[in-house]
């Protein structure tokens, strides 16, 4: 970078300096400095709403229309978190354009077209959220782990409704349970309700933007209330017999946090299908991926092959066998997704079942000449 051009950046970080608790720094600056030369403003949206959205700017909150950046691409699409360039006036306004991203939680949608579903952008934690009210669905919590990876922010499990376990041992065996499921991943124990645990959780994610994810009836906005210091977000009473409740946030909200840093949050999910999270899925079964490194095979499906690695694992109880089968699952997933909009991997994929299906096929006709 010139020494004009790091000038111009740190003049007009300066300038709009009122936006530094929204994350704004001097390299969103530098992103920025070709839109301010054009009379724009720099913002950051806090809420989307069917083509409008709420933009936070030095001057204030305002609101603009997405009319000029909504492109076919659904993950392409104006969203809550992203930095944008806005008229700084008009009526109505419009966002002229998002900054390139530096990181975003997509997942695919539920929709028989398997479209991406961007939920937010520019995040640096991931917080899911889990109940313990209802029994752990260590599955679920994969999922959204893999989505977590794949987004280029840092994941958080949150374990919410602490005091519903008043036994330390046993909230002490719930905790290692998720660890296991999750490595690489902090596991944190919180009680909204008597406070416990969340001025550990505020000051991980405190300087950065993170987005809290999870089901209804997680406790997302009562933990979301905690950490924004007032009850900023509705709370719902859930049911006793299964810990679940109905959706209390209907859109994704970009929050300030009085210790630092911002808050998303987000509609409870009931669907989280995986997105291209192919390194995701890797990065949430890290030990299953350093195993396979050990397998006679390099292109081991860790099913029947001799000499796998993860197999040999599964049989000494070094590795559980539901890990082997949420693994094999999420990424069975994952390729069809991606197969959907990548023709060059459907090629592969019918090639390999063609494979197998010699293979089969063989070992039946050798099967039935032995009978013989």
């Amino acid at each position: 970078m010139s020494s004009t051009s790091s000038t111009s950046s740190t003049s007009l970080f300066t300038a709009h300096s009122a936006l530094t608790p929204h994350g704004w720094d001097e390299d969103w600056a530098d992103a920025f400095a070709p839109y301010a030369a054009e009379g724009l403003l720099p913002g950051r949206v806090i809420r989307v709403d069917r083509g409008q959205c709420d933009v936070v700017t030095a001057d204030g909150v305002l609101r603009a229309d997405t009319a000029f950046v909504t492109p076919h691409d659904p993950l392409r699409v104006v969203c809550t978190g992203d930095w944008v360039a806005v008229e700084p006036d008009g009526n109505p306004r419009y966002v002229r354009t998002c900054l390139p991203r530096r990181t975003a939680f997509v997942r695919s949608t539920s929709s028989k077209r398997s479209e991406g579903q961007i939920l937010a952008a520019n995040v640096d934690y991931a917080i899911v959220a889990v109940s313990l009210a209802a029994e752990l669905d260590l599955a679920r919590i994969e999922r959204f782990l893999a989505l977590a990876w794949e987004s280029g922010a840092q994941p958080l499990v949150v374990l919410t409704k602490a005091d519903l376990v008043p036994d330390p041992v046993t909230l002490g065996h719930l905790v290692q349970d998720v660890e296991t499921t999750a490595p690489g991943v902090p596991v944190l124990s919180v009680s909204a309700e008597q406070g416990e645990g969340l001025d550990v959780l505020a000051a991980v994610v405190a300087g950065g933007t993170a987005v809290l994810l999870g089901q209804s009836g997680a406790g997302k906005s009562t933990l979301a209330n905690a950490l924004l210091g007032e009850d900023v977000m509705d709370v719902q009473a859930i049911r006793d017999v299964d810990g679940k409740g109905r959706h209390t946030t209907t859109t994704r909200n970009l929050l300030v946090m009085p210790g630092g840093g911002v808050l998303i949050d987000t509609p409870g999910l009931r669907g989280v299908g995986l997105w291209d999270a192919g390194s995701g899925v890797g990065q949430v079964f890290a030990e299953i991926e350093e195993l396979g490194r050990d397998c006679r095979f390099h292109d081991c499906a860790h099913e029947s092959e001799p000499g796998c690695a993860v197999l040999a694992a599964i049989d000494t109880g070094e590795l559980p066998e539901r890990r082997l089968e949420s693994y094999r699952k999420l990424m069975r997933e994952n390729q069809r997704i991606v197969a959907k909009t990548d023709a060059r991997l459907r090629a592969e994929i019918r090639k390999e079942w063609k494979r197998r299906g010699a293979i089969g096929k063989a070992a039946m006709e050798a099967k039935r000449g032995r009978v013989r």
